[in-house]
């Protein structure tokens, strides 16, 4: 009776491998430093308050955002680049190959469509159809932001390789993804995926569950190498000195996405405040970095223009360069767009 959206628990042969994970211990995964899920003064029924009744101004757009719309089947696959979709969902194309990063295209990231947050409208959205086929799509966590039940119905059959954090593949599986077609990481395992492309699973701070069980599958970074460029996948983490140390065993990455929204004092240790996330990308010795995991959906309670804004005023006073790209817009990742505050014009 239970919805498939919810997708399914670990088993069998998953199971085991999980269990044998230096990363599972006590019948869950851990992140490598102590992670309280919320701050002491927090509790789950003063978040549900503020949450439902304490509503801020601006936290969602009242206009509809602009937007950037080419056709992406017909682009070069051998310019590095990156098209971002709002939030976590973006198309990288990297020496010849194309890459989908959490491709959320539901209306809301929810299990259920008639519930849950809904996406700020934008004027020119893209549908998984306008996408060119992947030749591997990226599943950093199971949220139900990043791991969208309906767009895996709809890339199953003609995506050759799902890469993703151990035990997701359950999930996949459940949903009529073939077995073959997924490959699960645990954090440092590194593996050539596609002919000259190597992707390297690395630890995140956060947490995994989509209804109350958590903690059952992992949830990852991911490095990825290809072409002579390191381009970093960020998915979804709180601060600690991971960053750093993956700075020190890269020497360094050229492009660092990592996640920038969703955040509050009441939860610091599993989402990165806009500052912080300026601060990772420093320590990952990024040459460019850009801030995702905002302009789409409302699930936390800040204005929906706080993240970038912090973000882009951390980036201006250490002279890091940030990334602005507008949303659709196809940027090449070694040039970036790095002065359009489009958000300031709406």
């Amino acid at each position: 009776m239970t919805p498939k959206s919810f997708g399914q628990l670990p088993s069998g042969k998953r199971l085991s491998r999980i269990q044998s994970s230096p990363n599972y211990r006590d019948k869950a995964f851990q992140n490598v430093y102590e992670t309280p899920m919320m701050a002491p003064e927090a509790s789950y029924p003063k978040l549900l308050q503020r949450f439902f009744f304490e509503k801020l101004p601006n936290q969602e757009p009242e206009v509809v955002l602009p937007s950037v719309r080419v056709d992406l089947g017909k682009v070069s696959r051998e310019e590095p680049t990156i098209t971002w979709f709002g939030h976590s969902s973006y198309l990288l194309t990297l020496n010849g190959k194309v890459i989908l990063v959490d491709p959320v295209f539901s209306e809301r990231a929810s299990p259920f469509q008639w519930m849950g947050s809904k996406a700020f409208e934008t004027s020119q959205p893209y549908t998984l159809e306008d996408l060119p086929v992947p030749d591997l799509v990226i599943l950093t966590h199971d949220h139900y932001d990043h791991l969208d039940y309906l767009a895996i119905l709809k890339l199953r059959a003609r995506t050759p390789l799902f890469c993703t954090s151990l035990g997701v593949g359950a999930h996949l599986e459940h949903w009529g993804v073939e077995p073959s077609k997924i490959r699960e990481f645990d954090w440092w395992e590194s593996a050539e995926v596609i002919p000259g492309l190597e992707l390297t699973a690395m630890p995140a701070r956060h947490f995994s569950g989509r209804v109350f069980t958590r903690y059952q599958s992992l949830w990852s970074s991911f490095l990825l190498k290809s072409g002579g460029l390191k381009v970093f996948v960020g998915g979804d983490s709180g601060y600690d000195a991971t960053f750093l140390k993956i700075g020190e065993q890269t020497g360094g990455v050229d492009f660092a996405i990592l996640e920038c929204g969703q955040y509050d004092a009441w939860w610091p240790n599993i989402h990165m405040m806009p500052e912080q996330t300026i601060q990772a990308g420093m320590d990952l010795r990024a040459k460019f970095m850009m801030a995702v995991h905002w302009g789409k959906f409302k699930l936390a309670n800040h204005t929906w223009t706080d993240p970038i804004e912090r973000a882009h005023s951390a980036a201006a006073n250490l002279g890091v360069p940030l990334a602005t790209p507008r949303i659709g817009e196809r940027m090449r990742m070694d040039q970036p767009v790095t002065g359009n505050r489009w958000w300031e014009t709406l």
